[in-house]
């Protein structure tokens, strides 16, 4: 968890930053208090939100590593360190995976996936210098968690985005970090990802992928749509709460427990393999000291998770219960003359 008190006074940046998501993030960190940088590969656009919004505007192409590592230089120079970076730039069109060509595949992880990876690979030093903390927020979405016909190529992105801010985090618990993850996973938002293709690379040429404008769609016309501002409260808050997931949407609270859970048990499975794989990768601790991945709890909204060790009991009686519930049965049966001892097994 990061030791993000409080906002005002530091650094932020944000990619994607000059319209939809990115913008509504930006818009609300300046309020906090922040000084933000927004990057974005439209020029045009970039400069005039900077000028709307009062940010510093930084031209990135977050699917090119050396255009990342320059933001990087340039918030250094501006700021003169970064405390909160948000990996939000994104692309989201729809076509069937059969008709996808290597072009289509290489533009969508180039900006969604290899995205997140060239802003952690770029800023992740200036953040673990910060003593008094820093965070780090991913845009995954909901459908990194699941999956619908001509949404292949995305959910591949943001299945990897999870995973990715997942793994990030354990290993900065592990470690003792005062650099925090949260891995934002936005339901359906009002923003300009139905024209995504408009920032495809002409070099690629063409492909099978479409622009889709899904409020137009019968499931747009069901679903609670909000606006970017609205998002960037939801991932203040879950700064502040040091959140490692920050969904929009109330309704998607079934999934969000669904994902805690499935955390909680990994962290315990991690906890096991500590030994052969984590030993081997961070300092040995002192002698009687808890070890960081033994306290690392998953939080979900205002209600905790348990660890490794809490889910290891949780458990150990949910097993006890099932093996009770099973031999009465046997019980009742043999007296019932309906079962053979000698079947048990």
């Amino acid at each position: 968890m990061s030791a993000f008190a409080s906002f005002r006074g530091r650094a932020a940046v944000v990619t994607g930053g000059a319209s939809g998501l990115g913008r509504g993030i930006a818009e609300q960190l300046l309020a906090e208090g922040m000084r933000v940088a927004i990057a974005d590969i439209e020029a045009g656009a970039l400069q005039r939100t900077a000028a709307e919004i009062g940010a510093v505007a930084i031209a990135t192409d977050v699917s090119d590593l050396a255009s990342v590592r320059a933001l990087a230089a340039e918030a250094r120079r501006r700021f003169g360190t970064v405390h909160l970076l948000c990996n939000n730039a994104g692309v989201g069109p729809i076509g069937r995976i059969a008709d996808l060509t290597v072009e289509d595949w290489r533009w969508m992880i180039g900006v969604n996936l290899w995205g997140v990876i060239h802003g952690v690979q770029a800023f992740l030093p200036m953040l673990r210098a910060n003593d008094d903390g820093a965070h780090i927020v991913n845009t995954a979405s909901v459908g990194g968690f699941v999956t619908m016909p001509g949404l292949g190529a995305y959910a591949v992105t943001k299945f990897g985005v999870v995973a990715f801010t997942e793994t990030l985090a354990q290993e900065l618990a592990v470690e003792g970090s005062k650099v925090g993850v949260t891995a934002l996973c936005p339901g359906p938002v009002r923003t300009n990802i139905k024209t995504s293709s408009r920032n495809r690379p002409p070099g690629l040429g063409p492909g099978a992928l479409r622009d889709v404008d899904l409020e137009k769609t019968e499931f747009g016309a069901s679903a609670r749509w909000i606006e970017p501002r609205e998002v960037g409260r939801i991932v203040v808050a879950a700064i502040r709460r040091g959140d490692l997931y920050a969904f929009t949407h109330p309704e998607h609270s079934a999934l969000s427990s669904s994902v805690c859970r499935r955390s909680s048990r990994r962290v315990g499975y991690l906890r096991r393999i500590e030994p052969l794989v984590y030993d081997a990768l961070t300092p040995t601790p002192p002698r009687g000291a808890p070890h960081a991945i033994a306290r690392w709890t998953v939080r979900s909204g205002d209600r905790r998770r348990p660890g490794h060790r809490q889910g290891r009991r949780a458990a150990s009686r949910r097993r006890g219960r099932a093996g009770n519930a099973r031999r009465a049965h046997l019980a009742r049966a043999q007296r019932d003359g309906r079962a053979d001892p000698s079947r048990r097994r």
